[in-house]
């Protein structure tokens, strides 16, 4: 599977007015109101806020299909009943399939979208993978000439598809970034580019609460 869905037609399909990206910083602020007005509300991985100061809407839940959180997942019998999941109209999973592999894989690197796809389908939502062309846009985007490409962020890669299909023609609010996490991404580099698309008036980069109060 590419970009098609599956289960359903997605709301993918249907061309919005405004779309509100909300990443999983704990200074997002009281931002519940703005996020919530949006056409689409696009949420990451344990939606941290949701339900209070981030919104109580999500049209579009990425999950991350590769590595230990998809496994934790896999393996919490309470997943499915988290608020977030069941709310979400459709799920995006940011990461091409991986090839078959000659050896094991450990289970922080594994590919598990077959298994992801398995546990959410009783919901009858549709999943979306993003096309591998985003991926490799992405990762050419961050990467540093004579070192290993960082893997991209899940918040970069979906930004980024939706950037490039709606920029320009929809209003796109970006919430709740504070690139930081993992050591393993380029945060710096991911910000920069960001940064760049909300001068080229692409979206609008909403600042943290802590850095309004400073």
């Amino acid at each position: 599977m590419s970009d098609t869905p599956r289960g359903g037609p997605s709301p993918l399909r249907r061309t919005p007015r405004r779309i509100a990206i909300v990443g999983n910083a704990p200074e997002l602020g009281d931002c519940g109101a703005a996020i919530d007005a949006a056409d689409w509300v696009v949420r990451f991985n344990n939606a941290a806020g949701f339900g209070t100061r981030a919104g109580r809407r999500v049209t579009h839940l990425a999950l991350v299909n590769h590595g230990g959180q998809m496994r934790e997942w896999l393996d919490d019998p309470g997943f499915l009943d988290r608020p977030v999941v069941r709310a979400a109209e459709t799920f995006l999973f940011p990461f091409p399939r991986k090839p078959p592999s000659p050896t094991p894989m450990s289970k922080d690197g594994r590919d598990w979208t077959d298994e992801a796809e398995a546990l959410l389908r009783p919901l009858g939502r549709p999943i979306t993978l993003l096309p591998a062309t985003v991926h490799r846009e992405a990762a050419a985007l961050i990467h540093t000439p004579g070192s290993p490409p960082p893997p991209p962020s899940t918040g970069f890669l979906v930004s980024l598809h939706l950037l490039r299909r709606y920029g320009g023609m929809v209003e796109i609010d970006v919430h709740g970034f504070g690139f930081e996490g993992w050591e393993g991404h380029d945060w710096a580099r991911e910000r920069r580019w960001f940064e760049a698309m909300a001068a080229g008036g692409l979206l609008r980069l909403h600042p943290l609460a802590n850095s309004l109060a400073a």
